[in-house]
């Protein structure tokens, strides 16, 4: 009975998948579960902003009850002990970060995320920036809506393509639904997910980013993140300021990324998950001490720096009685604006769980705000502090991305700045060529760049880095044994199909190889039959690769070699050769697959 009752849901399944193929196509399929995966996904970012919200109103009651001085230094800390103590007893798995690991899924699993994301990122995130962990909630969303994605398409026996389509898709639905902004979660898909732009693509990413943005609606309101009300528009006479701060925030999203990566490996020195723990907690709560604004997700400062506002930085009593000498004002911001990202690493570094979109946005509208508080002071001209804080949003966003259409358009959506449009435009360029100049992968990418397991726009890098070259292994080579005679190998010869013969011990290991030229002048002398042996004549493979090697790296050693066949040689032992005109086949019919309809 209860084997009858494990196979029902099985059944019921197949009998779906049999129905949905006679009556209907990939194409409507895929769209149907564009919409499921968008609704799903915005109700992850519905659940994540929400556990957020409650999660700080209670210990925001508690600093209202016990002072700043105490809550400030010990709330982050508990926060990321609680998420610890989820991820590793709870949970015991780990919970990476969220768009590095949807990349890494994309490239190196095939679009497969496991089923624990659909909800541990929302748990330990909650956990990390409810009690005031330095990042944002974006990442995690975007984890969260990927790993649904992934799921529904492996649910419906879905093919690489289409399960990626679907991971793209439900990544935008949740950058949608977490931002309130549609064409931004759409532009983040193609430009930072990589997700490949076809006609057959964009009607899915459309009907998910709109059921996710109609989601978050009807549980959070249709009013914009950061409400602004544009009062002065783009003049000419602002230009060259403009082109300035696009240079400024590229330089802030280089010292950004140097400063991530930098925290990023002292902490992967600390080996004890306690170590890690305790010194990241500790730091962390010493700076929110002094520097209060650094708190949580950082909202409530962007938008009181949307509105030209700089008094947050004062809210610390200790500098409280220096706001009104506008050099101390000066400093504190950059302070704070140079803290934020040590902040948000020590976050990570120590054990907590989140994203960069909320400190980025946080770096960019201040340093915006200082840009134009300065040039106002020294008497420059009359800049709107309020527009430069918008627009220093989106050059950050472009620089530490190094996603500029994510920049513009995140902007202008969670803003309502489309007034802006232009300025943002030029900002946002000139910070991303200005950060590409310094640093050439963003925080997202940069691992996965050095592992050369990076997915991009170009089709021919990306067939390169999804084949598996052990699935190119040909076995059909005939073996040799090095204590073998020429007589023997002669009788190998005569049944043999190639020309090329790998001298292998009995344990499997690689001794030589013998090619069919090398021997062709002492094969027809019987004499030299029973004298010879196999090991005096063999030579030992120039160039070979192993199973863990790139595609890329099979072609650059085709190239330089100028072989027509390479050995795979896995820790001495043989395992086979790749032919070039296998490889070169396999690569065709797979970026032909790639490129094909979803």
């Amino acid at each position: 009975m209860q084997i009858k009752e494990k196979l029902a849901p099985d059944k019921i399944l197949g009998t779906l998948l049999k129905w949905r193929i006679r009556h209907v196509s990939n194409r409507q399929f895929i769209m149907f579960l564009s919409i499921i995966v968008g609704i799903a996904s915005g109700l992850g970012a519905v659940a994540i902003k929400n556990s957020v919200h409650y999660i700080s109103v209670l210990v925001q009651n508690v600093i209202h009850s016990e002072g700043p001085a105490y809550v400030f230094f010990i709330s982050p800390f508990i926060g990321i002990l609680l998420t610890v103590i989820f991820i590793k007893y709870i949970l015991k798995r780990p919970v990476r970060h969220g768009i590095p690991n949807v990349l890494y899924a994309l490239s190196k699993r095939k679009g497969r995320i496991r089923r624990h994301n659909m909800f541990s990122s929302i748990v330990a995130s909650a956990l990390t920036v409810g009690f005031g962990g330095s990042v944002g909630l974006e990442g995690p969303a975007v984890a969260t809506g990927a790993a649904i994605g992934s799921n529904v398409g492996r649910l419906f026996r879905l093919n690489f393509r289409q399960i990626t389509l679907l991971v793209g898709c439900a990544s935008a639905a949740a950058m949608s639904a977490i931002f309130k902004a549609p064409i931004a979660g759409i532009v983040f898909a193609l430009e930072v997910i990589m997700l490949d732009l076809t006609l057959s693509a964009i009607v899915p990413l459309l009907m998910a980013s709109a059921s996710a943005v109609l989601t978050s609606y009807l549980f959070m309101g249709q009013q914009v993140l950061y409400p602004v009300n544009i009062t002065e528009t783009f003049v000419m006479e602002d230009l060259l300021f403009y082109i300035v701060l696009g240079i400024i925030t590229g330089f802030v999203a280089v010292y950004f990324t140097k400063v991530y990566l930098y925290i990023e490996r002292i902490f992967l020195r600390m080996k004890k998950a306690s170590t890690r723990l305790i010194a990241g907690g500790a730091m962390l709560g010493v700076l929110l001490f002094f520097f209060p604004s650094l708190y949580g997700e950082g909202y409530d400062i962007i938008n009181t720096a949307l509105s030209g506002d700089a008094s947050f930085i004062y809210d610390q009593e200790l500098f409280s009685n220096l706001q009104y000498f506008w050099p101390v004002t000066v400093v504190l911001m950059l302070m704070v604006i140079g803290l934020k990202v040590v902040a948000t690493s020590i976050t990570f570094g120590s054990g907590g769980v989140g994203g960069i979109f909320a400190p980025t946005l946080f770096m960019g509208a201040n340093t915006g705000l200082l840009f134009a508080f300065v040039a106002n002071q020294i008497g420059f001209h009359g800049l709107s502090e309020q527009n430069f804080a918008l627009v220093g949003m989106g050059g950050l966003i472009a620089g530490v991305l190094q996603a500029p259409l994510t920049g513009l358009f995140l902007i202008a959506d969670v803003t309502g700045g489309y007034k802006l449009f232009l300025p943002l435009m030029i900002t946002a360029t000139i910070s991303f060529a200005t950060a590409k100049s310094f640093v050439k992968n963003s925080v997202y990418t940069h691992q996965l760049a050095r592992r050369k397991e990076l997915l991009t726009h170009d089709k021919d890098q990306v067939a390169l880095t999804l084949m598996d070259v052990t699935k190119l292994i040909e076995t059909d080579f005939s073996k040799i044994s090095p204590e073998a005679t020429l007589g023997d190998l002669v009788k190998v010869v005569s049944k043999a199909h190639r020309n090329l013969f790998p001298v292998v011990d009995d344990k499997g290991m690689l001794h030589g190889m013998i090619k069919m030229d090398d021997i062709r002048d002492i094969l027809f002398k019987p004499e030299l039959y029973d004298t010879v042996k196999v090991k005096d004549i063999m030579y030992m493979p120039e160039y070979y690769i192993s199973p863990d090697d790139s595609m890329e790296d099979l072609v650059e050693m085709f190239r330089k070699s100028g072989r027509f066949n390479i050995a795979v040689i896995d820790k001495g032992k043989y395992l086979g050769f790749i032919s070039r005109a296998q490889a070169f086949t396999a690569y065709r019919n797979f970026v032909k697959r790639f490129s094909g309809e979803y």
